[in-house]
């Protein structure tokens, strides 16, 4: 009898695992909450570095899924029981699926711009989020501000949610940062005759032609880069929105006015990760991510044997680095069975 893995989140990661252990001969079951597979993939429009559509990756993805994986949408998990060397999921819909390995794909959240209310999202009309600027972008539209208008200038603010102890982020989300310069430079493209501001605390372009696409949008797309974090922000009567800084390069304060504010708002731990990490037993970091039973060599174990990390539940991480993440998934459960 082929062994059943179970994958709990159809985003990148779990759709990449599926996708490699249904190659390899196993039965695949995903479990989704969702209407529809994709995660937040489906939600992007270009990616970062080099600004291909985000919708090229998604196909790909899917034509790697074997036909034979049971993909189940829209149902949540209620529990989980191990049983000997099986693990019974049981779900919202009354049903239950057995496995012989578990497989924890669900991903991340986006830290909700609300908690910082200084801020002023959910305040002021022309203060968005990089989603919402993203979900623009996918939909063939136009930034312009709540009253209609094409804006003049637009204030990027870095680390929403991330480093900042206030929130009780301490982490790096690692991809807000490159995030902003991609979407600095798709505003520009959209909008030559708009100045753009990215305020940021640390510019950490850290992966492969990052740094870049940074030179780019400063030297050949004039986005201004102010290293500073924003303290207020503020309506004038006019709609438009007063930002105020401290430049920490200078050690003076700042005050400008912009059209529009774009918070890069960071990633956090789903809710439904912990939920399932505490049915299991599983440990859960300070940071609130999943930790894995060996960082260093085998990082998509757990210690529970049987049960399988990959992606975003154990940290902030590109869609680059969670496709290798997966097929390692795939590659140590396939290790796993065919040495027993």
């Amino acid at each position: 009898m082929k062994q059943r893995i179970i994958i709990i989140g159809s985003g990148v990661a779990g759709l990449t695992t599926a996708g490699v252990l249904a190659e390899n001969g196993f039965e695949v079951v995903v479990l989704e909450k969702e209407s529809r597979i994709g995660g937040h993939v489906r939600k992007w429009d270009r990616l970062f570095p080099n600004r291909r559509p985000a919708n090229e990756v998604m196909e790909f993805i899917e034509k790697v899924l074997n036909s034979s994986v049971d993909l189940r949408c829209g149902v949540t998990v209620n529990g989980v029981i191990r049983h000997d060397e099986e693990f019974i999921v049981l779900l919202s819909n009354n049903e239950t699926v057995t496995g012989h390995a578990l497989v924890l794909a669900t991903g991340f959240q986006l830290f909700d711009a609300h908690k910082k209310e200084e801020y002023g999202y959910g305040i002021y009309d022309n203060v968005i989020t990089s989603a919402e600027l993203e979900t623009i972008f996918k939909e063939g539209k136009q930034l312009t501000t709540n009253e209609g208008k094409t804006p003049h200038r637009v204030g990027i603010i870095h680390c929403v949610g991330s480093r900042d102890e206030k929130v009780g982020n301490l982490y790096c989300s690692k991809v807000c940062c490159v995030t902003g310069v991609k979407q600095a430079i798709e505003i520009r493209e959209q909008l030559p005759e708009c100045e753009v501001f990215s305020f940021y605390m640390d510019l950490r372009m850290y992966d492969r032609h990052f740094e870049e696409l940074y030179y780019e949008a400063q030297q050949q797309w004039a986005v201004n880069f102010i290293r500073g974090r924003l303290s207020e922000c503020s309506e004038n009567p006019d709609h438009t929105l007063i930002l105020k800084a401290e430049d920490t390069l200078t050690g003076r304060p700042l005050k400008m006015t912009v059209d529009i504010v774009i918070l890069l708002v960071g990633i956090i731990p789903d809710p439904e990760t912990g939920k399932i990490a505490s049915m299991l037993g599983l440990p859960i970091g300070t940071d609130g991510f999943l930790m894995s039973g060996d960082e260093h060599i085998k990082d998509n174990t757990t210690t529970i044997p049987g049960i399988y990390l990959t992606g975003a539940v154990k940290g902030p991480a590109s869609i680059v680095n969670t496709i290798a993440d997966a097929r390692a998934t795939a590659q140590q459960i396939t290790s796993r069975f065919m040495a027993g």
